[in-house]
């Protein structure tokens, strides 16, 4: 069994559309994932949830439209997207949108909030999908023909890493862990022992998706804001045994050549570590499976 991955919005904090970003994307996070029977999975509902929702319509043909949308946290860049997502506006459509139950407010809330007349002209009342909400905890597990289990990451605010397996977890796993501070100098009330339980969350995974938004000179001036840089996210592969790390949540002002730099210099440093570890980029329209 396996999971098929393509990546919908790969960019950090707001959406860097342009010819400097063409190759690796300019929407914020979405990512798809799909069940060897065909079940969806969306992970975060950043800009890229758009252009999903089209491909989902067309390929649908008409028929049903129906799947699990897991949101990491409620920050804008994970959330603006869903009052474009089409699928939701037809009727006959189903989503359970997933989120934390450690957030400030409900993911419920949130979500409502951000079509309220205030601020967008469709209201959430007038969707015309079915769409529930279901908060998740560290520990939790949902799914049917998958298993996923959450982790508590150190961002502001509050955020979840998911991972999700196929055999009732006993399957090739994906870590999806799109806002995390790596670097143990920033403050978060988080136990001591917690990046060691995050090394075991991710132990063993086929891939890990995972935070790569600065540089170590870029966190200097970003520390406690809530991400991580290239090497933090490759000493963290490395330590858990992954077989891929793709580097995420691109820093807007990130270009394609500079990405693809960055890139590099971690396959380097993998080099240098003398270990196995494919390194990539994540890049709207790319594909993988777990």
């Amino acid at each position: 069994m396996s999971l098929r991955v393509q990546f919908w919005g790969t960019r950090g904090s707001i959406p860097s559309p342009g010819s400097k970003t063409v190759r690796y994307g300019g929407n914020t996070p979405c990512v798809e994932l799909r069940t060897d029977d065909g079940w969806l999975i969306i992970l975060d509902a950043g800009t890229g949830i758009r252009e999903l929702g089209r491909s989902l319509i067309e390929r649908a043909n008409g028929a049903p439209i129906a799947g699990d949308i897991f949101l990491t946290h409620a920050h804008w860049d994970h959330i603006q997207g869903l009052p474009f997502f089409g699928p939701i506006f037809q009727r006959g459509n189903h989503f359970t949108i997933w989120g934390s139950k450690s957030l400030e407010t409900s993911i419920d809330r949130v979500v409502r909030d951000q079509m309220s007349p205030v601020v967008f002209p469709v209201t959430f009342e007038q969707l015309d999908a079915v769409i529930d909400f279901r908060e998740l905890a560290p520990g939790d597990a949902a799914g049917s023909s998958y298993s996923v289990s959450a982790f508590p990451v150190r961002h502001p605010g509050g955020a979840l890493g998911y991972r999700f397996a196929t055999g009732n977890g006993a399957g090739s796993a994906l870590v999806y862990i799109s806002d995390n501070e790596l670097n143990a100098t920033a403050a978060y009330d988080t136990p001591k022992d917690w990046r060691d339980q995050l090394v075991n969350f991710v132990s063993g995974a086929s891939v890990l998706i995972h935070d790569t938004m600065y540089t170590r000179e870029e966190y200097d001036h970003h520390r406690g804001w809530g991400h991580s840089t290239y090497e933090d996210a490759v000493e963290l592969a490395l330590d858990a045994g992954v077989e891929r790390l793709v580097l995420f949540h691109h820093k807007p002002e990130r270009t394609d050549d500079d990405v693809f730099r960055r890139m590099q210099e971690c396959r380097a440093l993998v080099a240098r570590r003398g270990r196995n570890l494919a390194v990539i980029a994540a890049a709207e329209g790319l594909t993988l499976t777990v």
